[in-house]
């Protein structure tokens, strides 16, 4: 019985050598290139990258060979690389999108396989929808051998990077970061984001000091490639221990971003979104909208009514707050992940321009981390936040999510002594209370269940995601 090969909020990804095998990735590429020559866009040819993963090259290469065996030119990374500098590389062709073989911040023994149509951003849920059904729908897989395809012009291997380091020149003041004697720390996390920063940074007093800036595929010292607190110990007792400016890292496929400021804290991800929307706004002077995950912060509310800006929320994931950023013309557009896209770019998460922007931040204002954090709840109250993902047995699931359906509704009307005011279903429950709020949502790319909450005080951050937990019975 075939694989049921089913994207969630950002691509397919399972188990290496479970289900995610060389006859499956064929198999999803078959349906791809089925879809682009119904949609009568495969002329325009494929862009293929891949990250740092286990065998990511390999199935990159079986990807490419399958679009060969079909007719279509594939345009193959001649080197890991990260998402959004793959994704770029889709405008830079004008290519009929991309798909990249990655598993972002899974643990090492997954791999996925993410599609970026002719936009360069997340592909949306009708596009999902379709390539799915394309995929289960495909017939036998058409491919030619690697040599034959580079030898007749169907494979043709590029440096993905020159295209992307000069876009991200024009959007950055890169001058001023390296003139302003920062010393930044970066944890590339084993990635495909090693060396970018450092790279573009270089030249000047600012100095960079990578942490993890080779290829291990099994992420040593980390639960997962995901750029969050605990996974960051190394680099917070590094920056505690030498001083540096700012902490960096960057998760497997450098889509997203974390940040430890001078004192060896981890900036949360709700407050770098927050930070990254304050500097446009109020120091760069633009206008537009804000396109948040529905888990993101409501200092982004608080910013929006102070520069008189709207802001949109939607359910979490890029093939949501992609499209919306597009529609609108946003500004920028985040989600709690860690993950920032920024109106000029691509309508896609970039870790490494969302570094950038903290370090122009920095070296514009002359203020640390703290300081500009600080700066922040100045302007709209400080706010705490904090995440618990939990493991649950699949056959569980039903009844979590019944008393999840039943909050507000005589189910849970209160949680750690504060009343629910009012409930909402944009992604998962969302219970509002007063100053606070709280989401319990299952992820989209992992056998996990999250629970968020945003509050004045972190005691009552962290009672809030005991209170559901205690009623959820997790």
């Amino acid at each position: 019985m075939s694989t049921e090969i089913r994207f969630g909020t950002d691509g397919w990804r399972a188990l290496i050598a479970e289900d995610f095998t060389f006859e499956n990735v064929a198999r999803c590429s078959q349906g791809l290139a089925d879809h682009l020559k119904v949609g009568g866009i495969a002329s325009k040819g494929l862009v293929v990258g891949y990250d740092t993963r286990f065998l990511s090259r390999e199935f990159a290469e079986r990807v490419a060979t399958v679009m060969a065996g079909n007719g279509i030119k594939a345009y193959l990374s001649e080197k890991a690389a990260p998402t959004p500098v793959v994704s770029f590389n889709v405008l830079h062709h004008q290519a009929a999108g991309a798909a990249i073989i990655t598993a972002s911040h899974n643990p090492a023994n997954w791999n996925g396989f993410k599609f970026k149509p002719e936009y360069a951003g997340s592909a949306t849920q009708e596009l999902t929808d379709q390539l799915e059904l394309a995929i289960a729908e495909s017939g036998p897989v058409q491919q030619i051998p690697l040599a034959r395809a580079r030898y007749e012009g169907l494979i043709v291997e590029f440096d993905p990077d020159p295209p992307y380091l000069e876009r991200i020149s024009n959007l950055i003041d890169l001058p001023a970061i390296r003139n302003a004697g920062l010393r930044v720390s970066v944890d590339s996390m084993f990635g495909a984001g090693a060396g970018y920063i450092a790279r573009l940074v270089a030249g000047g007093s600012t100095t960079v000091e990578e942490m993890n800036g080779y290829r291990n595929p099994a992420f040593p010292g980390m639960e997962q490639p995901e750029p969050i607190a605990h996974n960051l110990t190394a680099l917070t007792e590094r920056i505690k221990a030498g001083g540096a400016s700012v902490g960096l890292a960057l998760d497997g496929d450098a889509d997203r971003v974390g940040v430890v400021d001078e004192h060896g804290r981890f900036v949360t991800t709700l407050e770098v979104f927050s930070l990254l929307a304050l500097y446009l706004l109020e120091n760069k002077g633009e206008k537009g909208a804000l396109v948040k995950g529905v888990t993101s912060s409501s200092m982004l509310n608080r910013l929006g009514e102070q520069f008189g800006v709207d802001v949109h929320e939607m359910k979490v994931g890029f093939k949501y707050i992609g499209p919306r950023m597009s529609e609108v013309d946003a500004l920028m557009g985040g989600e709690e992940s860690g993950g920032f896209a920024f109106r000029g770019h691509i309508p896609e998460r970039d870790g490494v321009l969302s570094g950038l922007y903290i370090l122009e931040y920095m070296a514009k204002t002359g203020s640390t981390p703290s300081q500009l954090v600080q700066h922040l709840f100045d302007q709209v109250g400080s706010q705490y936040y904090n995440r618990r993902d939990v493991s649950f047995d699949p056959q569980d699931r039903t009844r979590i999510e019944e008393l999840q359906r039943g909050i507000g509704d005589g189910g849970l009307t209160e949680v750690a002594g504060l009343r629910v005011r009012q409930t909402d279903e944009i992604d998962g429950r969302r219970l509002v209370f007063d100053d606070a709020w709280l989401i319990i949502r299952f992820s989209g790319t992992e056998p996990l269940l999250r629970l968020y909450a945003e509050a004045g005080k972190p005691e009552l951050v962290e009672a809030l995601i005991a209170g559901a937990a205690e009623y959820l019975g997790v």
